[in-house]
């Protein structure tokens, strides 16, 4: 008999808000402290501006998830009549809704080299209570590997196995086609194809199981595999011994509030045994900045690499990059503050893997909450920072705030990668984008080379974001050129991001609410990884 597993938590994963007194107290409290923030927010709601007064008072208290459907939903989804005649097969504890099979043969016979598809779901865990929606990435083998997010049913071509293969839950399936044909071949329609009136917690007491055949086929059979308290399997890559030199990468102007602090916790809060720290320095004067950074040179705590001339926060990190010999580069903001000393080696174990390229932490603000959970192409008019404003020990939506799983970006606030990945591709591009978004070109620049950018959010910091940032004419006409730059040389991309669902709505925090109408039928192309 298989020891008992832990519940998978299913509702939090599909985005159950955790309502309680003590958060409605905490939101109450900020709002009586902030008086004009929040009549500001009353008058915008007052005024019809409904979606800046959801945004004000989403910053201003915190957000959590309202992705609950009424059951009644539940009856406009008819289940789908057995056929036996398809030319697939269906694995999973689910019941496709009428329309859904037809759905899936077309989706077949429009892509000839997909082998498996996976569509929505609707979950409701008992009978009359709330509906939650299940809107999963394209195919993701880490953020799999830690559950079975696929949802209840997938469907698979009955050619995709041989005979004597009977994968045995949807992960299951679709890592074995993804090793025999690549994870192009798994493809995600993001419709709703399928209803459970239960959660399943079977496929998940063994899914540790599943995960460890995976990376065993795939050649990390040094890798660790643990089964959590919270449900979720942990992999754990394995570490080179010894471990390599880190180059720890911070640029300051000034602010030794903010670099003193940013500097002694990286030292005291870092287990990482080989450490070099490069501070880019553009052009400080004041004299207890000077004599702190002569310090930090004369004491063989760190090397100071001058930057002068304008602000190019690009320019400064690649200069620095340029002199480091770690094999490792961490490009740290000098806002940011370790807390936690196993966030480097966190982050290291994906940054060395050979198909791994920029490597981001869970970032919290100075309230505590999310400030960074990966970036997130096409919501907030452009990026935004994924579960901003969450609380800061939520789970996120699909366990996005646990388990180590692929984004299109990280901030360079804190990014890990290694330096001949980074100097393959260029670097930063410090010619066109010198201050914003020189992070998200450079990870999607690495992303089109071949390495996956992935987010490790067990790695926390604290963030005290664009604490040194000053906001002039010339700064703000600087951004809208490399806004202009982003969406010339990346906007098919900024469209629609593969790791982050159409169904969420653009304009407020991720995951936070359904887009209006949801789940209405609209045309829906098939989502896959890049080959």
């Amino acid at each position: 008999m298989r020891p008992e597993r832990p519940s998978s938590g299913g509702n939090l994963r599909l985005g159950s808000p955790r309502r309680s007194w003590r958060r409605l107290a905490a939101a109450l409290r900020i709002l009586l402290s902030r008086p004009r923030a929040a009549a500001a927010i009353a008058a915008a709601r007052l005024t019809g501006k409904r979606l800046r007064a959801r945004q004000s008072l989403a910053s201003l208290v915190g957000i959590d998830h309202r992705l609950a459907l009424p059951p009644r939903l539940l009856h406009r989804f008819r289940p789908a009549s057995e056929d036996l005649s398809r030319a697939f097969r269906l694995i999973g504890d689910g019941q496709l809704v009428a329309g859904a099979p037809d759905r899936i043969e077309a989706m077949f016979a429009a892509h000839p080299d997909v082998q498996a598809i996976y569509g929505d779901a609707l979950i409701q865990d008992r009978p009359g209570g709330p509906v939650l929606p299940l809107l999963p990435p394209v195919f993701d083998a880490d953020r799999l590997a830690a559950f079975d997010y696929l949802g209840p049913v997938l469907a698979y071509r009955s050619t995709a196995f041989d005979p004597e293969v009977e994968p045995v839950s949807p992960a299951d399936a679709a890592f074995r086609i993804a090793e025999r044909f690549g994870s192009s071949a798994v493809g995600h329609l993001p419709e709703v194809l399928s209803v459970r009136r239960a959660v399943g917690e079977g496929p998940q007491s063994f899914h540790d199981a599943v995960a460890r055949g995976h990376l065993d086929r795939t050649g990390r059979a040094e890798t660790r595999v643990a089964f959590g308290s919270d449900g979720l399997v942990q992999v754990l890559s394995p570490l080179p011994d010894p471990r390599p030199l880190a180059s720890v990468i911070v640029p300051t102007r000034d602010r030794l509030d903010l670099l003193r602090p940013c500097l002694d916790s990286l030292r005291r809060c870092t287990d990482w045994p080989r450490l070099e720290i490069l501070v880019c320095d553009n052009d400080s004067r004041e004299p207890e900045t000077l004599a702190y950074l002569h310090a930090l040179e004369d004491e063989g705590l760190g090397h100071v690499v001058p930057c002068p001339g304008p602000f190019n926060f690009a320019a400064m990190n690649n200069a620095a990059a340029a002199r480091a010999r770690g094999h490792l580069l961490v490009f740290v903001n000098n806002d940011v503050e370790a807390f936690r000393p196993d966030w480097l080696t966190l982050m290291a174990r994906e940054a060395l893997r050979p198909d791994v390229g920029a490597v981001g932490a869970k970032l919290l603000d100075g309230e505590g909450r999310i400030q960074h959970g990966g970036i997130v192409l096409g919501t907030g008019g452009l990026v935004t920072h994924g579960h901003r404003h969450f609380p800061g020990d939520a789970p996120g939506y699909l366990a996005a705030l646990r388990v180590t799983h692929a984004v299109s970006a990280v901030t360079a606030a804190c990014l890990v990668v290694a330096a001949d990945k980074f100097r393959a591709v260029g670097g930063f591009d410090e010619a066109v984008f010198a201050v914003d978004f020189n992070d998200v070109d450079l990870c999607l620049r690495l992303n089109a080379a071949g390495f996956r950018t992935l987010l490790v959010p067990e790695a926390v910091l604290h963030h005290r974001e664009a604490a040194s940032r000053r906001w002039t004419p010339e700064a703000r006409a600087r951004h809208a050129r490399e806004i202009a730059a982003l969406k010339t040389r990346w906007g098919p991309l900024l469209v629609q991001d593969p790791h982050y669902h159409p169904g969420f709505d653009p304009d407020l925090s991720t995951h936070a609410r359904l887009r209006p109408g949801f789940p209405e039928a609209r045309p829906a192309l098939l989502r896959r990884p890049a080959a």
